[in-house]
C-alpha cells in the first residue's frame, strides 16, 4: 500500500496572507485586551513574518509556542481568575491564534489558523454591535477568504483578492434568507449567566454623592427619541427615571415599587408622542418623558410614575410612549401616603434641619417655604462643578454652608432634605434632562452625560411639582445641557467640547448610520420577525412551516447561483482567444467543434474531415495542448507563437 503525499511545505505568500487575515482579526480585539497580551500577539506574527522574509533573521525555535502557551495561560487565569467566561475565552483564542502563526509548517496549519480567525470576528459581536464591528468583522472574513483561497490556486494576489471578494458577493444571497427567516434567539446566542450581559451603564437604583457626576463624564448614547411633531422646549425634556424616598443620612433609594398597568393619574394638557430607541443598562426602569401617559407596550406604572419592564432590559429595546409635561399629578393623595416624603434620620446635618424650621416658622405656607428655599440656593453662591470637594457624614450640611461646590446629585439632596425639614414632603428623582438633535436624523439623543437629579415637593391643590435647584446656580444647564453650565475650564469630554464643532458633526453623522443600522439590523428581533412573518401569511410558531419555507428560499438562491454560474463566460487569455480563431477557422469550412470535445479528439475527427491538413491540424492541437495542459505555464511569446501559427493556417481541401 502506497503511503498518501505529504502536504507541501507553505510559499512566504501564503504565510504573508495568513499574517494579515491574523493581524485584521486581532486589531479590533486589542483595546479590550490586557497590553501585555495584545503585545505579545503582535510581536509573535512580526517575528514569525520576518524570519520568513529575511534570511538572516533568527529562526523560530520550535520548543518557543508550548513555552508561551503554558506562561501566557497562567498568566491569563491570573489576570481574570478563571479560563471560562466571555474576556478569558477570547484572551485564550488570541493566544491560540499567536502560537497557531508561530508553528505554521503546512497548508492544513493554516486551514486552522483561519478557522480561528472566523472565531475571534464572531468573538466581536460579544461586545458591541456596531457598524464599525460589523466593517471590521467583513473585512476580516474577506482577508481569510482570499488566506484560504492562496492555499489551492496560483492566481496573482490581486486576482485572489477578487476572487474572495466575488465568492462572499455570492453568498450575500443566502446571508439575506437567513437573517430575515431565520428564528431570532432574544438575548446572547452564548456566554455564561455571570458575563453575558456585563459591560453595560447607567442610571442606579440608589444615589449619593458623586454617583451622577461620574456618569456625566461619559459621552455614550443612554437612549434616542423620535417626536411625531416637534419635540418639547429644553425646560420640559425631563425623562423620568428612578424615583429616590428612603435617606439614611447619605444614600437615597427606591422603595419597592408598587405596579399598576395604568398611570396614577389623568393626563390633561399637551401631549407629545415619541417613539424611544433605549440602549440596554440591565435594569428594568423605561426611561420616559415626564409625565408618561397609558400605551407603552406591556409596561408596568409605579406609584411614582416610573415605568417599568417586566423584564431587566438586556438588550436594545425600541417602544412608543405619550407624555403630558403640563399634567399634575398627584393631586389626591391622603396625608398618610405622604409619611415616606417627610422621614429623615434621627440625627444628621444639623445646620439643614434649622434653616428648614426656621423658613417653615418665617414663612407658613409650603408653597412659600419653597419659594423661600429657591431664593436662599440663588444667594447662597453655589457653585455646579464636575468635580466637588469630598463631603462628611452630613452632606446636606457640607454642601450647603462649607463646600458650597457640588453636582445636580448634590443641589437635589439637599433641597430635598431641606424641604423635609421644613414640613414640605419631598422626593428625589434621578433620570436624563435635555438632549440634543441630530440634523442628520431629526432624532432627539440623550447621552450620559446629560443624566440629572431633580427634586419633586408635594403641595397641597397641586400634587408633585418639579423643583430643580440646580438651576438656581446653573440656570444653562437646563437650556444649554452640561457643557453651556460648567466653567470654561472645566474637563468636558472631547465630544462635548463646544470649540470642537467638526468633530461633532462627524460624530452626529456617523450616529445618524448607527442610528439606521441599528433599526433595520439590530432592530430585526423577536417581536420584529414575527410581525413580518404575519404580514406574509406565515405562522411564526409553525416550524415546520418556517423549515419548509427556508428549505425552498435556499434551493432557490442556490438555483439561481447555480444558473448564473452556468452562464458565466470568463474572459479569455490569449492562448485561449488563439484557439478559438482556430475553431472558427474549421467551423467556417463546416466542421463546428462539440460541446464535449478536447483539443486531442477535435483535431482527430478534423484531420479526417481534411486530409490534406491533418498535418497542419494536428501540429497546432498538440501545441495547443501543451501549453494549456502541461507542467509548466505557457508564456506571452508562447501564446504569441500559437497565434501566429494559426493565423497562417488555411485549410486545404481535396
Amino acid at each position: 500500500m502506497s503511503r498518501p503525499a505529504a502536504d507541501p511545505a507553505l510559499s512566504a505568500g501564503q504565510l504573508h496572507w495568513a499574517a494579515l487575515c491574523a493581524g485584521a482579526t486581532l486589531l479590533p480585539h486589542l483595546p479590550r485586551l490586557p497590553l501585555w497580551l495584545g503585545a505579545l500577539a503582535a510581536l509573535i506574527l512580526l517575528w514569525r513574518v520576518a524570519s520568513t522574509r529575511f534570511k538572516g533573521a533568527v529562526p523560530v525555535p520550535r520548543l518557543l509556542a508550548p513555552l508561551l502557551a503554558l506562561g501566557a495561560g497562567v498568566l491569563i487565569l491570573t489576570q481574570y481568575g478563571t479560563l471560562f467566561g466571555q474576556q478569558a475565552g477570547i484572551a485564550l483564542l488570541v493566544l491560540m491564534l499567536g502560537l497557531k502563526y508561530l508553528e505554521c509548517r503546512r497548508p492544513r496549519d493554516i486551514q486552522v489558523l483561519v478557522l480561528l480567525c472566523f472565531f475571534l470576528q464572531l468573538g466581536l459581536f460579544l461586545d458591541t454591535q456596531s457598524p464599525l464591528t460589523g466593517a471590521g468583522a467583513l473585512l476580516g472574513a474577506w482577508l481569510a477568504t482570499t488566506t484560504l483561497l492562496s492555499l489551492h490556486s496560483r492566481q496573482r494576489p490581486s486576482a485572489q483578492v477578487r476572487t474572495a471578494g466575488l465568492l462572499m458577493l455570492q453568498a450575500l444571497p443566502l446571508m439575506v434568507v437567513m437573517f430575515v427567516l431565520f428564528p431570532r434567539i432574544p438575548g446572547p446566542l452564548w456566554g455564561l449567566p455571570a458575563d453575558a450581559f456585563s459591560g453595560r451603564t447607567g442610571l442606579s437604583d440608589h444615589m449619593e454623592p458623586g454617583a451622577i457626576s461620574s456618569l456625566s463624564q461619559s459621552g455614550e448614547i443612554a437612549f434616542r427619541a423620535d417626536f411625531a411633531g416637534a419635540p418639547p422646549p429644553p425646560a420640559q425634556r425631563y425623562w423620568r427615571g428612578p424615583v429616590l424616598v428612603d435617606f439614611d443620612g447619605r444614600r437615597w433609594t427606591a422603595p419597592p415599587p408598587r405596579t399598576a398597568s395604568q398611570p396614577a393619574y389623568t393626563p390633561r394638557g399637551t401631549a407629545y408622542d415619541y417613539v424611544l430607541t433605549l440602549e440596554a443598562h440591565n435594569r428594568r426602569w423605561l426611561l420616559a418623558l415626564d409625565y408618561p401617559g397609558a400605551g407603552i407596550a406591556d409596561a408596568l406604572y409605579t406609584d411614582t410614575l416610573t415605568v417599568l419592564a417586566r423584564q431587566p432590559v438586556h438588550q436594545r429595546m425600541r417602544y412608543a410612549a405619550t407624555a403630558y409635561p403640563d399634567s399634575p399629578v398627584g393631586t389626591d393623595l391622603a396625608a398618610g401616603q405622604l409619611i415616606p416624603a417627610l422621614a429623615l434620620p434621627a440625627s444628621g446635618n444639623p445646620r439643614t434641619r434649622a434653616l428648614g424650621e426656621t423658613l417653615r416658622q418665617r414663612h407658613g405656607q409650603p408653597e412659600a417655604v419653597v419659594t423661600a428655599a429657591i431664593d436662599w440656593l440663588r444667594q447662597a453662591g453655589l457653585m455646579y462643578t464636575l468635580r466637588p470637594p469630598r463631603l462628611g457624614l452630613d452632606t446636606a450640611d457640607a454642601f450647603l454652608f462649607d463646600t458650597r461646590q457640588g453636582f445636580c446629585e448634590h443641589f437635589a439632596s439637599a433641597f430635598v432634605v431641606l424641604m423635609r425639614a421644613a414640613g414640605v414632603p419631598a422626593r428625589v428623582v434621578t433620570g436624563y434632562q435635555g438632549g440634543e438633535i441630530n440634523p442628520f436624523d431629526n432624532t432627539l439623543v440623550v447621552r450620559q452625560s446629560d443624566a440629572h437629579a431633580w427634586a419633586e415637593v408635594w403641595l397641597a391643590g397641586e400634587g408633585w411639582r418639579r423643583i430643580d435647584p440646580t438651576a438656581a446656580a446653573a440656570p444653562l444647564r437646563i437650556d444649554g445641557g452640561l457643557a453651556a453650565a460648567l466653567p470654561d475650564d472645566a474637563a468636558l469630554p472631547l465630544l462635548l467640547r463646544p470649540d470642537l464643532g467638526w468633530l461633532k458633526t462627524l460624530r452626529d453623522r456617523w450616529e445618524f448610520l448607527g442610528n439606521a443600522w441599528n433599526q433595520w439590523v439590530l432592530g430585526y428581533d423577536q417581536k420584529t420577525q414575527r410581525s413580518f412573518l404575519q404580514r406574509l401569511g406565515l405562522t411564526p410558531d409553525d416550524w415546520r412551516q418556517l423549515g419548509m419555507v427556508l428549505l425552498i428560499a435556499i434551493g432557490t438562491v442556490l438555483a439561481a447561483l447555480a444558473w448564473w454560474a452556468q452562464r458565466r463566460t470568463l474572459p479569455a487569455d490569449p492562448l485561449q482567444r488563439a484557439w478559438q480563431r482556430f475553431e472558427r477557422k474549421l467551423a467556417r469550412a463546416g466542421l463546428p467543434r462539440l460541446p464535449w470535445e478536447g483539443p486531442a479528439d477535435y483535431a482527430t475527427r478534423a484531420a479526417l474531415a481534411f486530409p490534406a491538413s491533418a498535418a497542419a491540424i494536428r501540429a497546432i492541437a498538440g501545441r495547443y495542448a501543451t501549453l494549456r495542459y502541461g507542467a509548466a505555464p505557457a508564456s506571452a511569446r508562447d501564446a504569441q507563437a500559437l497565434h501566429s501559427q494559426i493565423k497562417r493556417f488555411s485549410i486545404q481541401c481535396g
